[in-house]
């Protein structure tokens, strides 16, 4: 049984706009988690620890090699794997690349140059997701197709008129390679356009290979309501909660056979690294995935914080420490950072800030609000945070406070994945009260999760 009493429908083929957060979109056929397609095929390459149960059919294929690995071994990234010791899944082959900036190897070097520049390799086509190749558009903006100047190689846009890739763009492609760092929440879209990639290679029967990275803020924790499908958007794709715990190579085991995607799948995991492991335990440096996620303290924050984005207060981009940062000109700072620290959540201080964002909501502004400290990330609960900021406001301002709607939808509805949640706030409700019914559906979820986990 899922953990949705429902299924999706598919409208696989249907264009959409570049500006995909702020609309529905479906997608192709889904099945209920829980339920196993005969026809999946999965690989998995070794990684430090492999659960029992994967919950596959017997048509699927399990290949593990256990990497050797001590505790003073260093972490070892898929796509350090992938040229190293997995070299054999592409070799002599035509390969297509979908990545941005982050796609990095422990030594810092490109995926993307490490490939060309390797003989036993062709790279033939690179694709890019939201804010570009290079990571530098803003949120939502068109990202157009482009020949790359120094690799002379095609950068097809999955993030302007279509964010599938095409019958067209896989021509002439062997294998496709995905290597992306995640942030960790259901809105990040990099996993939207993951998953329609392995859509694609279902659809045309190219294999896909998912490198897999870190989730920054960790893998034990996980909170935030699971999606309700009426809700599914490119923030949101398919039912799993809002903080989901899992790096991308685990959500693309998940989303391959929970989802009856069906792709020809390999993942490649990492080496040495654990569910309890954070970011700056990694000795990686950090590259921002997008321009606003500035550090690993943005993305612990970001899952409760983004929410803002479907009120009129600022969620501070535009200022030095975005998602950390909140507030409005109507907003005084001092009397705000005091009511949020009389609720004693656990884990995090507010204090009162005076900011200007230099862009998006009240640029050019001068704006008070609060800055979140994180004190305790093993206590923190960003969404319950999240949800607590929006309530307060709302109590202290309520003449001044209001959630953003646009063609008679909520967009706030959109992130948090119901139609419950705002209603509820805006009826005064305890924000715990308010989470309470959503919990259900969440250990539902952590449970058929557990089949995919590919760390201890």
């Amino acid at each position: 049984m899922g953990y949705l009493p429902v299924s999706f429908r598919s409208a696989a083929n249907r264009r959409r706009p570049p500006h995909v957060h702020q609309r529905k979109l479906a997608c192709g056929p889904l099945l209920l988690l829980g339920t196993v397609a005969a026809s999946l095929v999965l690989t998995v390459v070794a990684g430090v620890h492999h659960p029992a149960h994967l919950g596959l059919s017997l048509a699927s294929t399990v290949t593990v090699r256990a990497a050797e690995t001590s505790p003073g071994t260093s972490l070892r990234l898929g796509i350090d794997r992938l040229l190293g010791d997995q070299f054999s899944l592409i070799a002599g082959k035509r390969v297509g690349l979908i990545t941005n900036q982050t796609g990095r190897g422990r030594d810092g070097q490109h995926d993307a140059d490490r490939l060309a520049a390797d003989k036993r390799v062709q790279l033939v086509a690179l694709f890019s997701p939201e804010h570009g190749f290079r990571g530098d558009e803003p949120p939502g903006a068109y990202v157009a197709s482009y020949v790359d100047p120094v690799l002379h190689l095609p950068v097809y846009s999955l993030y302007g008129p279509t964010q599938r890739p095409t019958a067209a763009m896989l021509r002439g492609i062997d294998v496709l390679l995905f290597d992306i760092q995640d942030v960790g929440s259901r809105y990040y879209t990099y996993i939207s356009t993951m998953a329609y990639a392995l859509q694609a290679a279902a659809q045309y029967q190219i294999p896909i290979i998912v490198l897999d990275r870190p989730n920054p803020i960790g893998g034990q924790q996980v909170e935030g309501p699971v999606l309700e499908p009426a809700y599914q958007s490119f923030v949101g794709l398919y039912p799993i909660p809002v903080r989901h715990g899992m790096t991308i190579g685990e959500l693309a085991r998940l989303f391959n056979e929970e989802f009856g995607i069906h792709a020809p799948l390999t993942v490649v995991p990492m080496e040495g690294w654990t569910r309890s492991t954070w970011w700056d335990q990694t000795g990686l440096p950090w590259v921002k995935p997008s321009p606003n996620m500035t550090s690993p303290q943005t993305a612990l924050v970001y899952p409760g914080t983004c929410l803002l984005e479907g009120t009129n207060v600022s969620e501070g981009r535009g200022t030095a420490r975005p998602f950390e940062t909140l507030g409005a000109p109507w907003i005084d700072g001092t009397r705000l950072a005091n009511a949020l620290n009389a609720l004693r959540l656990p884990g995090v201080r507010f204090e009162p800030v005076r900011f200007v964002p230099t862009t998006s909501k009240y640029q050019g502004e001068a704006c008070e609000g609060v800055q979140l400290e994180v004190t305790d990330r093993l206590g923190f609960a960003s969404v319950r945070t999240g949800l607590w900021i929006i309530a307060t406001i709302e109590r202290l301002y309520p003449q001044q406070f209001r959630f953003n709607q646009s063609a008679g939808q909520y967009y706030f509805d959109t992130l948090i994945g119901n139609g419950r949640i705002r209603p509820a706030l805006q009826r005064g409700e305890n924000p715990d009260t308010i989470l309470a019914p959503f919990q259900a559906a969440v250990d539902r979820f952590i449970a058929v999760r557990s089949r995919y986990l590919l760390y201890p």
